[in-house]
């Protein structure tokens, strides 16, 4: 008896310092995730919503002058495709030409983004994506319960009623979005206008850690030649394995996973014979699904700089040349979300990443604003600039005309 117990703690013993001497590069593999099987009305969605990514991106890139620029073309989608429940004529023709959407029912789209939002925070346990939705509405405010519904059932959404004109409204607002991206979004929203009945709010977290992390120690500091062509310090990062890989002479394309296989982080590098406004010239859906069709599994050594990002943008002008440009007209083609004139007035969309050793944080929200048309009442109270004019009313010919922007008392 006593030599089986001294014989089981050897054993005991000795398995522990055989697991504390072990390589601290060998690492479990998680197995490989199972693909999401979609029907084949939500496959043609997936290439539209992926022309979406592409032309939005482009197109805010011709927009903005900053030298870093990063969207979530799934939040912006996710919150758009709620707002499309609500609006109807050339309004909604627009949103879905917008969204690349085609020979798709309302219910087809609404059974993807529902699809999309249950299957893909959990195809990877080791990866933490989190996807929510909201609706803030005036209090009082006669918003249509068929629009209320099919936003909680396919979108999973949020509702709340509230008095906006509080000055904790814009806070308990932001505050949603601070927690459901982990902290990563702060102070969104800047201001409630008087004239706004109505927000439609989406927020995506992600937290992936690579199958393949860096080691730290290999972290070297290094130059990183900018869009100015100027040369400036980064910490470097660095490893040598196997990858999925493809180049040609205009670019690389490095696929780097993570947790297990579900996600992957793809990084386009232009040869320095190219740059990165040529490669997106021609970057679309076709050349993209291309590219990753070549790619293969090659050992590499590969670096790649430590780096976070932030952008800001109000996406208006972007979506107008999209297509969208009547949503952010009095048309009122919002019938059923109210029975009112309603517009968009702006969307907001917020992101944040930090790509490190371990792996990739990043965060994204999208604002829709929905304000009503101003109504017009009785009241006529000359209190502010004005301007005049004298005409005969027959002919129409004006006599005078002028401005007063300052009265003297007299």
């Amino acid at each position: 008896m006593k030599t089986t117990k001294l014989s089981l703690i050897l054993a005991i013993v000795a398995a522990f310092f055989t697991n504390c001497t072990m390589n601290d590069d060998t690492k479990i593999q998680p197995e490989n995730a199972k693909p999401i099987v979609l029907k084949v009305a939500l496959q043609k969605r997936i290439v539209q919503d992926n022309e979406f990514a592409f032309d939005i991106f482009k197109k805010t890139i011709t927009e903005s002058t900053e030298p870093n620029v990063l969207l979530s073309p799934l939040s912006i989608s996710i919150a758009l495709g709620m707002t499309l429940n609500g609006a109807t004529d050339e309004t909604k023709t627009g949103i879905e030409k917008t969204l690349k959407m085609s020979g798709l029912t309302l219910e087809n789209i609404n059974d993807y983004y529902q699809v999309m939002q249950s299957t893909l925070p959990t195809i990877d346990p080791t990866t933490t994506l989190n996807i929510a939705n909201s609706i803030w509405y005036k209090t009082g405010y006669p918003i249509k319960s068929e629009f209320i519904t099919v936003n909680k059932n396919y979108f999973n959404a949020e509702v709340r009623e509230m008095d906006f004109s509080q000055a904790w409204a814009k806070d308990t607002i932001n505050n949603w979005i601070a927690r459901k991206t982990n902290n990563h979004i702060k102070d969104m929203l800047d201001q409630i206008p008087g004239d706004v009945v109505m927000y439609l709010i989406n927020a995506v977290y992600f937290k992936g850690i690579w199958q393949q992390p860096f080691n730290t120690k290999a972290t070297k500091e290094a130059l990183f030649t900018n869009n100015l062509k100027n040369q400036v310090k980064v910490n470097m990062m660095y490893q040598k394995d196997t990858f999925n890989y493809y180049a040609d002479e205009k670019t690389q394309y490095l696929d780097l996973a993570y947790g297990n296989n579900a996600f992957c982080m793809t990084i386009i590098l232009p040869s320095q014979i190219s740059s990165i406004k040529e490669v997106l010239e021609t970057l679309d859906v076709d050349s993209w699904n291309l590219n990753l069709n070549k790619m293969e599994e090659e050992e590499l050594e590969v670096y790649l700089p430590r780096f976070k990002s932030k952008s800001k943008f109000l996406l208006n002008n972007v979506l107008k040349t999209m297509g969208m440009g009547r949503a952010f007209e009095d048309r009122d083609e919002f019938r059923n979300m109210a029975n009112s004139d309603l517009y968009i007035s702006r969307v907001l969309h917020d992101t944040a990443i930090e790509v490190t050793e371990e792996g990739t944080v990043a965060a994204a929200a999208t604002i829709v604003e929905m304000t009503e048309k101003a109504m017009f009442n009785s009241i006529f109270n000359a209190n502010r600039p004005f301007i005049y004019i004298i005409r005969e009313k027959s002919t129409g010919v004006i006599l005078f005309i002028g401005k007063t922007e300052n009265i003297d008392k007299f």
